[in-house]
C-alpha cells in the first residue's frame, strides 16, 4: 500500500487549501516543500492580504468576519456583487478570461472565504489601505473591504496550524523533480531531499508550486527580452518546476504565457522578496501623483482607475522605460493619502522644497524635461471638478498625452517627495489547462490525466494582460479547495 493517498507539491495558500480539502475526504496527505521551514509558504507569504470575493450585503461580510454594530453603522462597505466581479474580471482581461473558470472563481469565492474562516483564518476590515472618511462615515473603495489579519504571511500561518491539526504531513527542503507516470496515469512524485532522491507513490498528485516568476531564463523566454531584469517580489523557489513536470508528461499549456502580474517596486530592493519587509517595497499610491521616466516624461494614465485595477499592469510599463525605472512624484497635498509602504525604513526617496531642486535629485532623469512636463501637466487640469480620492472623481487633464483621467491635481505645494521604482514581478499568468469542475489537469488533446490536479498560479486561463487586486489569494483557495477535494475522493476509490 502507498504511504499516502495524495501528494501536494508546494506549501502556499493554494497548496494548503488543497491539502486541507483532501484531508476532509479522509485521504492521507503529504506536502512536499522545496524551501526550508523559515522560507516556506510560497508567494502567499509576500501577499498584502486583501481578498476580492463576491458580496452583496453586510450580511455576506458577516459570514467572513466579525463586525460590530458600531462598525456597520459607521461604514459604507459598498458591494462586489457577482455581476460587478464578473465585469471587473472581464474588463481587465480584455474579455479573454476563461468563462467557466471565472464563473467558478466568482460564484464560489464567498463560500470559500467562509471555509477559510472555518479553518482558523481571521479576516478584518481593510481600514488602512482601501478606505477613507467621507461626511463622517468610513467609505471603502475598490470593492476590497476585507483583508486577512497579518497579510499573506498571516494566512499561511493560520492554514499551517490547520494542516498540523488535521494531520497533514509536511516535508521541507524537498524539491519535486518529476511525476511518476506510467504513460496513462500519475502515480506519485520523485523528489530530492538532503542529497538523496526519494519516491512518493500516491493515487493522486496536486501540483501547487507556483509559476516561473523566479526563473530569469524562463522570464526572458516567455515574457520577452528585458524581463530577466525584473525584481522578484516573492519567493525564490517558484522557478517553474511544477509546470515543467506537467508539460513533460503531456499536460496542455493554457492561458497568457507571455503575461504576468508585475507592479511598481522599490528600485533598489533585493533580487527576491524579503519576508521581514513583505509587500512593503511596493508603491501603489501613484494615482495621486506623476510617474516620470528617464526622459522626464509621463508614460501612463496614472488615474485611469483605482490602483487595484492598474498596479499589476503598470509594473510592466515601468520595465519598458529607459533604464527600467520611474520616479513617483508627489506634493504635500496628498501626503496623508499615501499608503503605509511610503513610510517604511527601506526605500529610495528624495525630497525638496522646490521643483527645481527636486529635478536635480531625480537620479537618471532629464531635469529640464521633467520641469517642462510638470508645467504642461499643471496647466492642463480641469479645476472645475472637485477632487475626491474615494471615487473615480473625473478630475482630469485636457490636451496632454497621456491624459490623467481622475485625481489630477497641480503639483504645486511644497515640500515635494519622489520615490524611485522599478518592476517587481509577482506571478506569471501562463499555466496548465484543468477541468473546470474538478481541477484535474488535461493533456494536449484535452483529455483528463488520471491522478493529476492543479491549483494556484499553475492554473492557466484566468488572467490575461492585467489583474484585479485581491483575486490571487481567493483564486488559490477556491481552486485549491476544489483540486484537493477531487484528488482526495479519487484516491479513496
Amino acid at each position: 500500500m502507498n504511504a499516502y493517498d495524495v501528494v501536494v507539491i508546494g506549501k502556499g495558500n493554494a497548496a494548503l487549501s488543497a491539502a486541507l480539502s483532501a484531508r476532509e475526504t479522509g485521504a492521507r496527505v503529504v506536502m512536499l516543500e522545496a524551501a526550508d521551514r523559515d522560507e516556506s509558504g510560497g508567494n502567499s507569504r509576500f501577499a498584502g492580504g486583501v481578498m476580492r470575493f463576491a458580496y452583496a450585503s453586510v450580511e455576506d461580510l458577516k459570514r467572513v468576519t466579525e463586525l460590530t454594530d458600531e462598525e456597520i453603522a459607521g461604514s459604507d462597505f459598498g458591494t462586489n456583487t457577482t455581476e460587478e466581479y464578473f465585469d471587473d474580471l472581464f474588463r481587465l482581461t480584455s474579455y479573454r478570461t476563461d468563462p467557466e473558470l471565472s464563473e467558478i472563481l466568482v460564484t464560489r469565492s464567498l463560500d470559500t472565504m467562509a471555509w477559510l474562516r472555518s479553518k482558523g483564518a481571521r479576516f478584518v476590515p481593510n481600514y488602512g489601505r482601501q478606505s477613507g472618511m467621507v461626511n463622517g462615515k468610513r467609505k471603502f473603495f475598490g470593492r476590497l473591504p476585507i483583508e486577512v489579519s497579518g497579510g499573506g504571511a498571516g494566512l499561511v500561518q493560520y492554514l499551517d496550524k490547520a494542516a498540523e491539526k488535521a494531520g497533514v504531513e509536511i516535508h521541507y527542503e524537498t524539491r519535486a523533480l518529476s511525476l511518476l507516470h506510467d504513460g496513462v496515469r500519475v502515480n506519485g512524485v520523485r523528489a530530492r531531499h538532503d542529497g538523496e532522491v526519494k519516491t512518493y507513490p500516491a493515487a493522486s498528485v496536486v501540483i501547487a508550486c507556483g509559476g516561473f516568476e523566479a526563473n530569469p531564463e524562463w522570464r526572458a523566454r516567455y515574457l520577452g527580452p528585458g524581463w530577466e531584469l525584473a525584481k522578484v517580489r516573492g519567493t525564490r523557489f517558484n522557478v517553474g518546476d511544477g509546470l515543467r513536470m506537467a508539460l513533460e508528461i503531456g499536460a496542455a499549456p493554457y492561458g497568457n504565457w507571455s503575461g504576468c502580474h508585475a507592479t511598481g517596486w522599490d528600485r533598489y530592493a533585493p533580487e527576491f522578496g524579503d519576508v521581514s519587509v513583505g509587500d512593503q517595497f511596493q508603491k501603489h499610491s501613484y494615482i495621486f501623483g506623476l510617474l516620470i521616466n528617464a526622459n522626464g516624461k509621463r508614460f501612463v494614465d496614472e488615474g485611469w482607475d483605482f490602483h487595484s485595477f492598474t498596479y499589476a499592469k503598470y509594473g510592466g510599463e515601468v520595465l519598458k522605460q529607459p533604464g527600467q525605472f520611474a520616479w513617483q512624484v508627489f506634493d504635500s497635498k496628498v501626503k496623508s493619502l499615501l499608503r503605509s509602504e511610503y513610510r517604511i525604513k527601506f526605500m529610495t526617496k528624495v525630497s525638496a522644497d522646490t521643483l527645481e531642486d527636486l529635478a536635480a535629485k531625480l537620479e537618471g532623469v532629464d531635469p529640464e524635461a521633467f520641469l517642462r512636463t510638470v508645467r504642461e501637466y499643471n496647466a492642463s487640469i480641469r479645476t472645475d471638478v472637485p477632487f475626491d480620492h474615494t471615487i473615480k472623481d473625473g478630475r482630469s487633464t485636457a490636451g496632454i498625452e497621456p491624459p490623467k483621467s481622475n485625481w489630477a491635481q497641480a503639483l504645486d505645494t511644497p515640500p515635494y517627495d519622489a520615490y524611485a521604482t522599478t518592476c517587481g514581478i509577482t506571478f506569471t499568468f501562463g499555466g496548465v489547462r484543468i477541468q473546470h469542475d474538478s481541477g484535474q489537469v488535461l493533456d494536449s488533446h484535452l483529455e483528463p490525466i488520471p491522478g493529476l490536479y492543479a491549483c494556484g498560479e499553475m492554473v492557466g486561463g484566468l488572467f490575461y494582460f492585467n489583474y484585479p487586486s485581491g483575486t490571487g489569494l481567493v483564486s488559490g483557495a477556491v481552486f485549491g479547495r476544489m483540486a484537493g477535494n477531487s484528488a482526495g475522493l479519487a484516491s479513496r476509490g
